[in-house]
């Protein structure tokens, strides 16, 4: 069931302190309180129409739910700027009060935990916020097509779900049952909706409403539309169905382009187990924006380009081998929608393992030391500002570090692993033990150590939460070498390798000077290993 009930907070003095920096709309929507934790929400059944005149929204939510603690208030949330037209419940109208982006429904009597599933019907209006830059800011994005064509798009990741529709906005719960999204829209235009299509339907007054299924449990930022004159191309690989919905300027392009996805599933199957939504298909379907994760519905906006809109990120060359877009967001699908974060300051743990399934992907075509040259590649976009982990409780999250620096930890820690069999056996059993589940790094750090049989713990905390890089320093004492790390946390210890006389040799130094039985004279005689290990050589 995904909902992450047991939730581990701040101490009560860290609390005290970060409560003089964030304030109450930012605990609202980032916290838990008995109001979000007395229900699981079991499914979301929404029906709109959206006017592309008018940049509205007009219809009702209905969520389905468990109660799990005796309750007679729950929270939902709603950007302020939303109007409620009415909450019915049992065909009665309920109270409620608005708190910034909160809405605490009062019930009648109390709801008992006894209850079979309850539901209520959520009904709104009014005009969403606006992207200026999406995806990096949240909101609707209204534009035309070549044609003149109207060309709709939404991300609201960080954000919030609740910028356009009413829902249990945090990441420790998510719709066990799926969801269903019915948009109508003016005729000649299509939505594209995550899940499988259910079939459409003209409603006689010049819009269709377009209906979609989700079986699947879902973020709620997933949740999309993309509203278009789009083109539909089906393909089948091994079983699994590719859907691809684009501008019908660009169906012969697309055709050609996508044909990137087959190798990418089967790298990423290979590695990561299989396709975690396979009944509800993969799409693809083409926005106006760059791109983003949306469950069973990737938004894809690189413009068929190779790269990012064209650039290495890397600054290797190999970058460029690659749809960037493709190939992050469809790593997702593993990393951040089947195994997600309870709050959004460990989202290291979407963006972190995602940024590695690119280095996966360029070892599956191109082999290993291209995949170890675009790994290296990264650390220029690591700024080391602020940790990776950000601040619990109040929709905070940490460095955009937790990318690149993320992904190089991974690659790290595979290699004080140092056992390949073992290292892709830990991948696709942490894939598929936390499948379609929500997780925290606590619950991450202890499933590699257990995994591993190692205490990678002082390595997950140096790199996650400090902002400074291991730093190997060697010395050579009556002419052994000696080695110790530097910029590090007491407790730091991590192998590394050296290669000496044309072979590798693996030396453990702590924070402290650790002997080694190397003899040598002089420290140019080594070389680091360090294009295995994220750190600082000498």
């Amino acid at each position: 069931m995904k909902n992450f009930f047991f939730y581990t907070f701040l101490l009560v003095s860290y609390q005290t302190s970060i409560a003089q920096n964030f304030t109450r709309k930012d605990s609202l929507q980032g916290g838990l309180r008995p109001e979000r934790t007395s229900y699981d929400v079991m499914r979301y059944d929404l029906n709109i129409k959206i006017d592309p005149k008018e940049k509205s929204i007009i219809g009702y939510n209905t969520i389905t739910f468990k109660v799990v603690e005796n309750t007679s208030k729950i929270q939902v949330d709603l950007f302020e700027n939303m109007r409620i037209d009415s909450i019915v419940y049992k065909q009665n109208r309920l109270k409620y009060t608005r708190d910034f982006n909160a809405v605490f429904i009062d019930f009648p009597s109390v709801l008992s935990t006894d209850l079979p599933e309850q539901s209520i019907r959520f009904y709104y209006s009014g005009k969403p916020i606006i992207a200026r830059r999406a995806p990096w800011d949240g909101g609707f994005v209204f534009s035309k097509d070549s044609n003149g064509k109207d060309w709709i798009g939404v991300a609201v990741q960080g954000t919030g779900a609740s910028l356009w529709y009413p829902v249990k906005d945090s990441q420790t719960d998510e719709p066990d049952r799926g969801a269903s999204i019915n948009v109508a829209v003016p005729n000649g235009l299509m939505n594209v909706s995550n899940g499988r299509f259910l079939g459409s339907e003209d409603l006689k007054n010049g819009y269709t409403r377009w209906d979609w299924e989700v079986k699947s449990p879902i973020n709620t930022y997933d949740i999309t539309v993309n509203i278009a004159d789009y083109v539909h191309l089906h393909d089948n690989h091994n079983g699994l169905d590719l859907d691809y919905y684009v501008l019908r300027e660009n169906e012969v392009k697309a055709k050609k382009h996508f044909e990137e996805v087959k190798p990418m599933m089967d790298c990423f199957q290979s590695k990561f187990g299989e396709y975690p939504f396979k009944e509800d298909g993969y799409k693809l379907v083409e926005t106006s924006y760059l791109g983003m994760e949306h469950q069973s519905a990737v938004a894809y906006g690189n413009k068929y380009l190779k790269g990012y809109l064209g650039m290495d990120l890397s600054g290797t060359g190999i970058g460029l081998t690659f749809d960037y877009i493709t190939i992050h967001e469809s790593g997702h699908e593993w990393f951040g929608n089947s195994i997600t974060s309870a709050d959004i300051a460990d989202m290291w743990i979407h963006e972190g393992f995602t940024q590695y399934t690119e280095i996966v992907y360029v070892e599956c075509t191109l082999g290993y030391e291209k995949a170890m040259k675009y790994a290296n590649g990264l650390r220029a976009n690591v700024n080391n500002d602020k940790p990776i982990i950000g601040i619990y409780g109040v929709n905070q999250e940490g460095s955009g570090d937790m990318y690149p620096k993320g992904a190089l930890l991974l690659n790290t820690l595979r290699h004080v692993i140092n056992d390949d069999a073992k290292w892709w056996k830990l991948i696709v059993d942490y894939s598929n033990t936390f499948k379609h589940k929500i997780i925290d790094t606590e619950t991450v750090i202890a499933f590699f150590n257990k995994e591993s049989s190692l205490n990678l713990t002082p390595i997950f905390n140096q790199y996650l939460y400090k902002t400074t890089i291991p730093k190997l320093e060697l010395k050579t004492v009556r002419g052994k070498l000696q080695a110790r790390w530097a910029n590090v946390n007491t407790d730091f210890a991590m192998p590394v390798d050296l290669i000496h006389d044309n072979k590798t040799i693996r030396i453990y130094p702590k924070n402290d000077w650790t002997p080694t039985n190397l003899k040598m004279k002089k420290i140019g005689q080594l070389q680091v290993s360090d294009n295995k290990f994220y750190i600082i050589a000498p």
